[in-house]
C-alpha cells in the first residue's frame, strides 16, 4: 500500500524579487539553503479530464526527495492527502483503485509535464527541527494533449511539517505579504497548466444555478449523494474511519429520495437503480454490521464485573470480530472494482445528465416536496402505532425496525427538501433523527442478543460456560425494554411536527 501523509501548503505567486528574508519570521530561529532540485512530473488523467474536474492529481515525477508516483485529494483549502507510491513505468495497482470511481473504465493518459527547478530553503527552530519548506519554483509546462501549448511562470510554495503549527503558515504569509508577494490564483500548478495551455473549455455545470422547480431541489439532492458515493470510494479502499458507514448513509438517501419523490422522477426508471443502491448497501452493511456490534458488545463486557466473567468472553469476541472483519473487508473491496459498482456510478451520471421527470418536477417546489414529506411521515405514524399496540416479542421488533427504515426515509425526505421548506423541514429531520436513534438502539439490541446467542453456541461446543453471554444477553433485553417503554411518550412530543410543512 502507498504511503500517505496530510499535505498543508500555501502557493504565491513570484515575481523577479524572488523570496524575500524570512529570518524575522516569529519562531524561525534559522533559514538554511537546501539547493536546487530539478523535478519533471508528468500529470494523468481522463480525455474529459475526471480528475481535474474533481481537483485530484496524479503525477509521475522524477528528482528530488519523493520520486514516484503522487496522488493527492483535496480535504480543504491548502490542505491535501498525498499518497506516495515508488518510482515504476506503470501506475501501481493501489493507485489506480483508488481512482477508479472516477475513472471507471476510461483510460488515464499523460495530460500535461510540468518541469521545475526548485531551489529549497528549510525554515528551522532553535533546536534545529523542521517548521516548514519553502520553495522558489521555476515551472515550464507543457500540455501533451492534442492541441496544446505551452506557458512558464514562477511560484513560492510554503509547505508545513509534519505534525507542525498551521499557525506558522500565516506568520510567513505576512512576511511575504509586506515584501509584496501575494497568493496565488491558482490552486495547483496543474489547475494552472490547464487553464494556461490551452482555451478554457465550457464544462459541463453540475448545476444551472440556484434551484426554482420541484425537481430542481430533488436532483441537487441526488447529485450530492451521487457525488458523496465517488468522492468516499477512496477512503473506503483505505478503510479511512466512519468511511463506510458514510458511503452506506449516501446510498440508503439516494434510494430513499427516488421512493419519496416518485411524483418527481419516474419509478419505472429509479426502481431499478433503487435495487442496485440497496445491493451495495448491504455490501457496505456486512463490515458497519460487525463495527457496531463489536464496539456495543465490548462496552457491555466491560461492565460486567470480573467474578462475572466466566471463560474467555473478550477472546472469543475478539476472533468474531476479526474473522467477520477479514472476510467483509475482502468482499467489500471486490465489490468496488466489479462492473457491477461502476455500471452503478454510470448509470446514476446518467440520470443526472438526463433525469425521468414527472410532471410535477416543473411545479413550484414547497406544495410538492411537503406533500411527498407528509406522505412519508403518515407511514412512520402507523408503524409506530402498530408497535405500540403490539406484545413485546419479534412482532413487536419487526414493527420497530420497519418505523426506523421509514423515520430515516422521512428524514432524508425532509432533508432534500430543507431549501424549499426552511425551518419546518430542519425541525422535522431534527425529530426524525432523535427518533431514528432511539429506534436504532433497540435494533441494536436485537441483533446484539442473535449474536450473543451464536457466540453461546459455539462457546458451549468448545466446553466453555455460556453463563457470561445469558448475562448479558439478558441486559440486552432490558435495554430494549427501556426503548418500548419510552416509545410511546416520544413519539407524543414528536407527532406533531409534519402539520407545519
Amino acid at each position: 500500500m502507498a504511503d500517505s501523509k496530510r499535505e498543508i501548503e500555501r502557493k504565491y505567486e513570484s515575481e523577479d524579487s524572488g523570496l524575500p528574508d524570512l529570518t524575522g519570521v516569529a519562531g524561525v530561529a534559522a533559514v538554511a539553503d537546501k539547493g536546487v532540485a530539478h523535478l519533471d512530473a508528468t500529470y494523468y488523467d481522463t480525455v474529459d479530464e475526471r480528475l481535474a474536474e474533481s481537483s485530484v492529481t496524479l503525477r509521475r515525477r522524477t528528482g528530488g526527495s519523493d520520486a514516484g508516483w503522487h496522488l493527492k485529494f483535496p480535504v480543504a483549502p491548502g490542505v491535501r492527502d498525498e499518497l506516495h507510491a515508488p518510482l515504476s513505468d506503470t501506475l501501481p495497482d493501489d493507485l489506480a483503485g483508488l481512482v477508479r470511481s472516477r475513472v471507471r473504465g476510461s483510460e488515464l493518459l499523460p495530460v500535461v509535464r510540468l518541469r521545475s527547478d526548485r531551489d529549497v530553503r528549510h525554515l528551522l527552530d532553535a533546536d534545529g527541527g523542521l517548521l516548514a519548506e519553502v520553495a522558489v519554483d521555476a515551472v515550464h509546462a507543457e500540455r501533451l494533449t492534442p492541441g496544446g501549448g505551452e506557458t512558464q511562470w514562477t511560484e513560492i510554495e510554503v509547505e508545513l511539517a509534519d505534525g507542525g503549527d498551521p499557525a506558522l503558515l500565516d506568520k510567513v504569509e505576512k512576511r511575504l505579504r509586506k515584501a509584496g508577494v501575494r497568493p496565488s490564483a491558482s490552486a495547483s500548478k496543474l489547475a494552472r497548466a490547464l487553464a494556461e495551455t490551452v482555451p478554457a473549455k465550457k464544462r459541463p455545470s453540475a448545476s444551472t444555478g440556484k434551484p426554482v422547480t420541484a425537481g430542481d431541489h430533488v436532483l441537487a439532492y441526488v447529485r450530492t449523494q451521487r457525488d458523496a458515493i465517488v468522492e468516499l470510494d477512496p477512503a473506503v479502499r483505505r478503510d479511512a474511519e466512519d468511511s463506510v458507514h458514510s458511503m452506506r448513509v449516501a446510498t440508503r438517501r439516494l434510494r430513499s429520495t427516488f421512493k419519496s419523490f416518485g411524483n418527481v422522477l419516474d419509478r419505472a426508471v429509479t426502481d431499478k437503480i433503487g435495487d442496485e443502491l440497496k445491493w451495495l448497501a448491504g455490501e457496505l452493511g456486512l463490515d458497519r454490521d460487525r463495527e457496531v456490534l463489536t464496539e456495543r458488545l465490548t462496552a457491555a463486557l466491560d461492565e460486567v464485573p470480573a467474578d462475572l466473567v466466566r471463560g474467555p468472553v473478550s477472546e472469543r469476541l475478539h476472533s468474531w470480530s476479526s474473522a467477520e472483519h477479514g472476510g467483509a473487508r475482502g468482499r467489500l473491496l471486490g465489490v468496488l472494482d466489479s462492473h457491477r459498482y461502476l455500471a452503478l456510478l454510470d448509470t446514476l451520471d446518467a440520470l443526472i445528465a438526463d433525469p425521468p421527470l414527472r410532471k410535477a418536477a416543473g411545479k413550484k417546489p414547497r406544495k410538492v416536496i411537503a406533500k411527498a414529506v407528509k406522505k412519508d411521515f403518515r407511514k412512520v405514524t402507523g408503524l409506530v402505532q402498530q408497535a405500540r399496540d403490539l406484545e413485546p416479542g419479534t412482532d413487536r421488533d419487526v414493527a420497530i425496525h420497519e418505523a426506523r427504515k421509514k423515520t430515516k426515509r422521512t428524514r432524508y425526505a425532509a432533508e432534500a427538501g430543507g431549501p424549499a421548506l426552511g425551518k419546518p423541514a430542519k425541525n422535522l429531520v431534527k425529530s426524525m433523527k432523535a427518533l431514528q436513534n432511539l429506534l436504532g438502539e433497540h435494533q441494536d439490541s436485537v441483533m446484539a442478543r442473535q449474536t450473543l446467542r451464536e457466540l453461546s453456541a459455539v462457546a458451549h461446543a468448545a466446553g466453555e460456560s455460556a453463563f457470561t453471554y445469558g448475562l448479558l444477553h439478558e441486559r440486552e433485553e432490558q435495554r430494549a425494554l427501556r426503548v418500548e417503554t419510552e416509545l410511546p411518550g416520544f413519539w407524543d412530543g414528536i407527532k406533531d411536527r409534519a402539520a407545519s410543512l
